[in-house]
């Protein structure tokens, strides 16, 4: 498969890079797609996505706290992490 590339697509492709940390267009692409299957869902190999999975715990419990939402939305392809920290006085 040949992809066009354009300049709006090289740039992006290099944005790319940088956000997954690949240094090869292919890795990012591969990565980025990973992710993107991951999140959607709807798919032979990604039934349910883990923003479906976000919205129905959401709904079951009427609330998340930063730290599910984080555990909902952690992936291999981006690492989803919460810490939380309380400061008064200062």
């Amino acid at each position: 498969m040949r992809i066009e590339k354009t300049d709006a697509r090289a740039r992006k492709w290099e944005y790319l890079k940088e956000a997954t940390g690949e240094s090869a267009t292919s890795k990012a692409l591969d990565r980025a797609a990973d992710y993107y299957l991951r999140m959607h869902g709807d798919t032979t190999a990604v039934p349910q996505g883990k923003l479906t999975e976000l919205m129905n715990a959401a709904q079951n419990r009427g609330s998340l706290t930063p730290e599910e939402i984080a555990e909902i939305l952690d992936t291999d392809e981006l690492p989803v992490r919460c810490e939380v920290s309380v400061s008064v006085g200062e």
